[in-house]
């Protein structure tokens, strides 16, 4: 690594900042209503079976869970409480709809209860990078006025820092408020005597940056009655990070507690990449001055070797809550490279206890490398995969996509599902856009995480295409840029099925065979690890590979850059630009 540690992933995040926070769209016409198609494809019948070998070598015991909570692309999480309720949200960058939330009553067994950001009015992120819009968001609920609030910073649509807030998640959120501060990572605190205040992650002040990697946490106080900070309030409580004279980077994702009378600022550090940490400060005062614990940092995995089976990396970007029984949690952000160690599945949400016994709280065993068990809270019984609450390890889902109102985990890129989908008794129905798969704009796409390294994932398509401008199929996506297309075209009077590969925007044909469609057609991608390899079936039995066995480095973070995770796509277009030889 360099002297200041600065990555591609920094790189990249240090652009998105100066060159996004001012960008102005506009939805496209096609975009904002479909026109009904009666030969549109029809998708049903999905499946995944996630297969990773860490949890078939390491089953359950009793008393425990695993850990991440939520596999894929789940990253920065915050959490708050009321009563015995939990609310937990993610980044969801140009995901829409934006910032999952989900439901527990004990840590452990968790339900999606949908998105903030579900409207049109909340979320600009139409002709945004897969890695601008939202970013890092913080939930806090204020006892004070029974109010929760979900602040933000969404790179795009010219909106930047913002917040939104509702008395019950289950209902919905309000429309954004924009927040006139720059930076980002804002988070809110509510103090016992009901001030509130705001802590975000900024630059230092113009001509003051002594390296790559710079930030300060400024603090502001913030006005409950206007949503806004209050002008001439803010003050640096940071400078650089624990240690100024090492050059630490990108001191960010703050969170403020309040413990024994105390003020605690939690922060990460060191990047969200390999040199990545949680370190922690104190002070009598909610201003400051805050002074870190000789301990920092007390999350990290960046001391292990880089060979180390089973690694856990990245650890960091977290939150605390008080869990069941007094004993206090951490929820944070890490991965889980495959063998040639590379992300595909992206940045997940991970969970530990935290031990708060001294005057400094600790990740138990988080400065040790992670293991993917975690001891269940106390009088807690584990159901996850039952009851409508998430699965986790190595599970099953599947979904004939014929429910009237989809999954949460279906999603879109850039634009809303409802804009191009319609579920029918025989399935979605995707209305295709004539936009392709390397556009930045809505395209015609439904989205489901990659949730293992090791998987296979599949759907039947009934589909006629009418030119070679048509295409439907699946979508191996790491952005715009950087995907697979596995799919039914035409070339002249002949039904073909083709498998492309971008990479840096470059698009190359892999393979392509011409078939004979007499019914549905069935469609698998299976991975293991950093081989992937793509199969079709015309008559339901016999099973075709196209294309061999071709590498999965396009679907990692460390080769397309930016911060989202691999997605599986149902993908259909009426630009399709592959020509077949």
């Amino acid at each position: 690594m360099m002297n200041v540690r600065m990555n591609p992933v920094q790189w990249y995040r240090t652009s998105m900042l100066l060159g996004l926070m001012l960008l102005k769209v506009s939805m496209p016409a096609w975009a904002q209503k479909k026109q009904p198609v009666n030969d549109a494809p029809v998708f049903t019948k999905f499946s995944w079976q996630g297969n990773d070998r860490i949890y078939t070598e390491n089953p359950l015991k009793e008393g425990e869970f695993y850990s991440p909570i939520l596999q894929g692309c789940y990253p920065d999480p915050s959490i708050t409480r009321k009563g015995n309720d939990y609310y937990l949200v993610n980044s969801s960058f140009s995901m829409v709809p934006g910032v999952p939330i989900f439901h527990s009553n004990d840590l452990v067994n968790w339900k999606q209860i949908g998105h903030v950001l579900d409207r049109p009015s909340q979320l600009k992120v139409e002709k945004a990078g897969i890695s601008a819009g939202i970013y890092a968001p913080d939930i806090k609920y204020n006892p004070h006025n029974n109010t929760f609030y979900m602040i933000t910073t969404q790179i795009a649509g010219g909106i930047g820092n913002m917040v939104v807030k509702t008395q019950d998640p289950m209902k919905g959120w309000s429309d954004p408020i924009k927040l006139k501060f720059d930076g980002i990572d804002p988070s809110l605190f509510f103090d016992d005597n009901g001030k509130a205040y705001l802590v975000h992650n900024d630059a230092p002040p113009r001509g003051k940056a002594l390296y790559n990697g710079h930030r300060v946490i400024k603090m502001w106080e913030y006005d409950l009655e206007k949503d806004a900070v209050v002008e001439g309030t803010d003050k640096i409580i940071v400078d650089g990070g624990v240690d100024i004279t090492q050059k630490p980077i990108w001191i960010e994702g703050p969170h403020l507690y309040k413990k024994n009378g105390r003020y605690y600022l939690m922060c990460a550090e060191g990047g969200t990449g390999g040199w990545h940490s949680e370190v922690i400060f104190v002070s009598n005062d909610p201003k400051g001055p805050f002074v870190p614990a000789n301990s920092n940092p007390i999350l990290t995995q960046r001391h292990f070797p880089k060979d180390r089976a089973n690694k856990v990396d990245w650890a960091g970007h977290a939150d605390l809550v008080e869990g069941p029984g007094g004993k206090y949690y951490g929820v944070f952000l890490a991965v889980r490279p495959n063998e040639k160690n590379r992300v595909n599945t992206g940045r997940e949400t991970f969970i530990l206890p935290v031990d708060w016994s001294g005057e400094f709280p600790v990740f138990e065993n988080g400065l040790v490398p992670l293991k993917p068990t975690v001891k269940m809270p106390a009088g807690v019984k584990n159901e996850t995969g039952q009851k409508g609450f998430l699965p986790n390890g190595n599970f099953t889902f599947t979904d004939d996509l014929t429910a009237a109102k989809l999954d949460f985990r279906w999603i879109g890129v850039r634009g809303p599902r409802e804009s191009f989908i319609t579920t029918t008794k025989a399935g979605v129905k995707i209305t295709p856009f004539p936009v392709n798969i390397k556009a930045t704009e809505p395209t015609s796409t439904l989205f489901y995480r990659q949730q293992h390294a090791s998987f296979e994932a599949s759907v039947s398509l009934t589909y006629v295409p009418k030119s070679e401008k048509d295409l439907a199929g699946i979508v191996c996506y790491q952005k715009e840029t950087y995907n697979y297309v596995f799919g039914i075209t035409k070339k002249a009077n002949a039904t073909y099925i083709v498998l492309e590969r971008t990479e840096n925007g470059k698009t190359s044909i892999i393979a392509s065979e011409e078939i004979q469609l007499r019914g549905p057609i069935r469609l698998k991608v299976a991975a293991q690890g950093d081989n992937y390899s793509f199969h079709y079936s015309t008559d339901g039995t016999t099973e075709k590979n196209l294309g061999g066995t071709v590498s999965g480095d396009i679907l990692s973070t460390d080769v397309a850059g930016g911060f989202t995770g691999a997605l599986i796509g149902l993908y259909a277009t009426t630009a399709n630009d592959i020509v077949i030889p």
